[in-house]
């Protein structure tokens, strides 16, 4: 097994023992670049793309073909049309579904939706989002953003159905697609914006990170900047499973992860809600809060983390799991940590440090 760690200076790939029990940390990949997103196609894996920023010569996405040994530029990447908005960089990766085995989609900053058809190698924007005359409203154009920029994000492709689509827009909110992108609309519905005149606001949300329950599409978990919640279609109706967890730590926080068999277990790592920014660990006290029964109730977990004085940050996509049994999970720091759980979160350990900071972390085989 493999970790895809993408950092502030460069990618890197941590390989494990049979067991999980030891990590080894290879060198760094496209060094010097800042690195977004590091993502292996589960249909192809011996393909990966990188999207990163160069320096001075600005975003751009990288090609593997050859399981990481070596990347090269892609043709084309990332761009809104001429006379448009300008792509400060690529944030998100996604494979399409399993049965279009060329298609990926990615979202940039800002907030952009684009797809490719032939393996990453060359992308065109999704005129359906782009072109949408609530775009400007939704992706709030030329106002104030949040603090670390506007992006796309959550991009999740419905595994029985290709034209399903889900997205995050930080800000904007959730939106759904049932044609592959030619329309959309907005899914917020129940959830808090305490930041925004009215409470019930349409759009205008900011998700952290969105994601579905491998084993039923239908129910999506998010974490959001106003709480953790839970939405089971076909439902509009999100539910604020945070207000389970203690009061004194909060249900604010950037990444959720799903169990792959179980649609009633999840993980999140809270940050500090009050006015700390960036957030941090409540307290400077990390820990993995973890629900069986689809947030009703949490349970705290912190062996191994450290006991205080820890005053990180774990962004929304470095905070991931595996599908192995029992399920491990992984997080990576703005400290330059990579810590790892073989339990389910129940304990940890810390398999690197002094990295550069880290953006993102998946799964490969």
């Amino acid at each position: 097994m493999r970790l895809l760690i993408a950092t502030k200076k460069g990618a890197f790939v941590a390989e494990s023992d049979k067991g999980r029990r030891k990590w080894t940390l290879g060198a760094p990949l496209l060094f010097g670049n800042i690195i977004y997103h590091f993502v292996q196609d589960p249909r192809a894996p011996k393909r990966m793309l990188i999207a990163g920023q160069a320096g001075h010569l600005g975003p751009t996405l990288y090609r593997s073909e050859n399981n990481g040994k070596s990347f090269k530029e892609v043709k084309r990447p990332p761009g809104f049309p001429k006379g448009g908005r300008t792509v400060d960089h690529t944030f998100w990766l996604t494979p399409g579904h399993s049965s279009q085995p060329g298609l990926w989609y990615a979202g940039t900053s800002p907030q952009g939706l684009f797809r490719s058809e032939d393996h990453g190698e060359t992308w065109q924007v999704v005129e359906g989002f782009e072109n949408h005359p609530m775009r400007p409203q939704w992706c709030a154009d030329g106002q104030q953003g949040p603090p670390d920029g506007a992006r796309m994000h959550s991009i999740n492709v419905d595994p029985r159905d290709a034209n399903h689509l889900y997205v995050g827009m930080s800000a904007g909110g959730v939106f759904e697609s049932l044609d592959a992108g030619e329309t959309w609309s907005p899914l917020n519905k129940g959830v808090s914006a305490e930041f925004l005149p009215s409470p019930d606001a349409e759009f205008g949300h900011d998700p952290h990170c969105v994601r579905f329950a491998p084993t039923n599409p239908d129910r999506l978990y998010q974490q959001n900047h106003c709480g953790i919640y839970r939405i089971d279609r076909p439902s509009n109706q999100w539910t604020r499973i945070g207000d389970n967890m203690p009061k004194k730590i909060g249900d604010i926080g950037f990444g959720i992860v799903v169990h792959p068999r179980d649609q009633n277990t999840c993980w999140v790592f809270p940050m500090d809600g009050t006015q700390v920014w960036p957030r941090t660990s409540p307290g400077g006290k990390p820990a993995i809060y973890k629900s069986t029964n689809a947030g009703r109730k949490w349970v705290r977990f912190d062996k191994g983390l450290p006991a205080g004085q820890a005053w990180f940050t774990v962004y929304r996509q470095a905070f991931t799991g595996d599908g192995s049994d029992p399920v491990g999970l992984y997080f990576g720091t703005t400290g330059g940590e990579l810590w790892a759980s073989r339990d389910e979160g129940e304990s940890w350990k810390q398999h690197a440090g002094h990295l550069p900071r880290i953006h993102a972390i998946e799964v490969a085989g």
